[in-house]
């Protein structure tokens, strides 16, 4: 373990792209160091680390864990405290998607979208509940307007981030007092991408967006700061950062 830094610590789950980098970009600008989580994006992860180790040294480390299984997820939240000597903020942005139609639905499924949208941010909010409370810090959990209203065709995912909506209101109860525990729920934000990384574009889409574009990561990097940084008194929220759509029929 290194010597306990003064800089504050966050750990952001998925951060390798998307908006998990966008989370780091952000807390990294406002003098946070970040253990950067990753799964299969180790080169992109790595990559960020170096950008803000460049910017300013021994800012930033990388630790690669499969939040589907326990073994990992108790691996990070060891891991994670152990970088600098405390940890004040995290963040469960990680997250599988994809369509799961009701006949082909299967087990393996299952298991991956609770695992990395409901697992995973439980257990490791239980893990780090100690170190969090000591450092009076605060949980963030990435969830989904659909929390609330289903997406045709992603039931399981839809499952997945309703438990993860009821998951940040009943910790905000059971960390109170010392940790606040607060939740953002994107709409549009970035294209989806497909199996080979590249975004499906859908311009129909913004149809339904009262606002009429796509918010861009930094959309939820920006409300991500905002509840770390600037909101000692929110807990238990749930934000919804979706130009209006949820608004929509």
């Amino acid at each position: 373990m290194t010597s306990v830094t003064q800089h504050k610590v966050a750990l952001v789950t998925g951060a390798a792209r998307r908006i998990g980098a966008a989370i780091c970009r952000a807390l990294h600008q406002h003098n946070w160091n970040l253990v950067i989580h990753c799964n299969r994006s180790l080169v992109e992860a790595e990559a960020l680390a170096a950008e803000f180790n460049e910017q300013r040294p021994h800012s930033a480390q990388v630790v690669q864990a499969d939040l589907t299984k326990m073994v990992d997820i108790q691996f990070l939240a060891s891991a994670a405290p152990a970088a600098w000597g405390r940890l004040d903020a995290l963040v469960n942005n990680a997250s599988t998607f994809f369509p799961t139609p009701i006949p082909e639905a299967t087990e393996e499924q299952w298991d991956d979208l609770l695992g990395s949208n409901l697992k995973a941010p439980f257990f490791l909010s239980q893990a780090l509940f100690a170190e969090l409370s000591q450092q009076r810090g605060c949980v963030i959990n990435i969830g989904d307007i659909f929390a609330v209203r289903p997406m045709p065709r992603h039931t399981l995912y839809s499952i997945a981030k309703a438990g993860n909506a009821m998951l940040t209101k009943s910790l905000a109860l059971e960390m109170a007092p010392h940790v606040r525990v607060n939740g953002v729920a994107p709409g549009a934000i970035l294209w989806p991408e497909n199996a080979e990384g590249e975004e499906i574009v859908n311009r129909d889409k913004l149809g339904q967006i009262p606002l009429g574009t796509l918010g861009g990561a930094h959309a939820i990097a920006d409300t991500v700061t905002f509840l770390i940084e600037d909101s000692p008194y929110i807990t238990g929220q749930i934000i919804a950062v979706d130009g209006g759509r949820s608004l929509q029929q």
